[in-house]
């Protein structure tokens, strides 16, 4: 319910004040929006607390330095921002997102180390990849045939982007082949990972993700420290396609989710077609760990 607050379907932070989500709005002549060049990263709140926010400012501060972007307000400023955002909207669980741009260029020069990089943020209620009670099914994951992920040489992973144009075209395939979610392969016939999110495999009782071509996500991080402490072994290395259909369980993580059950890949069930063990298990410890003190910030609200 937002009740009589403005703010209370999201508020965003643009040109230095903050405005209802409706009312945010970004120039036609920003080249974060006509040429992609920007990076963003998201936190999500739940429970009234940011979790991994650390993490998250770490990345993005990473990003920007990756895209030689700087702004004018520094990681106090920016967390203050953030805040403020979720606070005005009285959000208690939220996807708060931080963007930086390039910015527009001036009549003089358009030389991309001559424009004045902007920031934007924005507090919207928290985003699923995959609705709780799908999650309780599982998803039907196709792995893509037809596109490959845009080769690192090319564009960073690593660094958060919305160069998403093969991400778009493998979600076309993924449905059209009667799947819910895809993965994209990389030249080398490798797993890589899907539209905003990371895909783990469970094999042999271990847990097996991506290495490269890659976002390095937080909650993938998160689930490979939470496996390091409940005595999972690890693998970060190169994943065939053809492994994927013989993993006995497989899940996907991303900060708009959690860990989020794969039941199917490219038609065939695993193990039983039901979330397997591991992954719930480990779903249930990532979302506990939302009341870690190590891991969360609360917000005064």
């Amino acid at each position: 319910m937002t009740g009589d607050n403005p703010f209370g379907r999201g508020c965003a932070w643009v040109d230095g004040e903050y405005v209802p989500i409706r009312d945010a709005k970004i120039s036609l002549l920003d080249v974060g929006f006509s040429r992609s060049d920007v990076t963003y990263d998201v936190v999500a709140v739940w429970n009234g607390k940011f979790f991994r926010l650390d993490a998250h400012l770490d990345r993005f501060e990473r990003s920007m330095k990756s895209l030689q972007m700087d702004l004018d307000l520094d990681r106090e400023q920016i967390t203050e921002i953030l805040t403020e955002c979720v606070r005005k909207s009285g959000l208690r669980e939220s996807y708060v997102d931080m963007i930086t741009t390039r910015g527009r260029p001036s009549r003089d020069s358009r030389s991309p180390w001559s424009f004045q990089n902007r920031f934007y943020a924005y507090a919207i209620p928290y985003i699923w990849i995959v609705e709780p009670d799908k999650q309780e099914a599982g998803s039907h994951l196709i792995i893509a045939q037809d596109t490959v992920r845009i080769p690192t040489a090319s564009v960073d992973p690593t660094v958060k982007n919305f160069h998403w144009g093969d991400l778009t075209r493998g979600a076309f395939e993924a449905h059209e082949r009667g799947g819910s979610v895809v993965v994209l392969p990389d030249l080398d016939g490798n797993l890589t990972e899907g539209p905003g999110f990371n895909i783990f495999l469970v094999a042999g009782g271990q847990l097996y993700t991506p290495d490269a071509g890659v976002l390095e996500g937080i909650t993938r991080r998160t689930v490979l420290d939470l496996a390091a402490e409940q005595g999972l072994t690890t693998h970060v290395a190169p994943i065939p396609v053809a492994d994927a259909s013989r993993a006995d369980e497989a899940f996907m993580t991303s900060t708009a989710g959690g860990v989020m059950p794969v039941t199917t890949i490219d038609g065939q069930p695993l193990g039983d077609g039901t979330p397997g063990p591991i992954t719930m298990h480990l779903r249930q410890a990532y979302w506990d760990a939302h009341d870690d003190p190590r891991w969360t910030t609360p917000i005064d609200y």
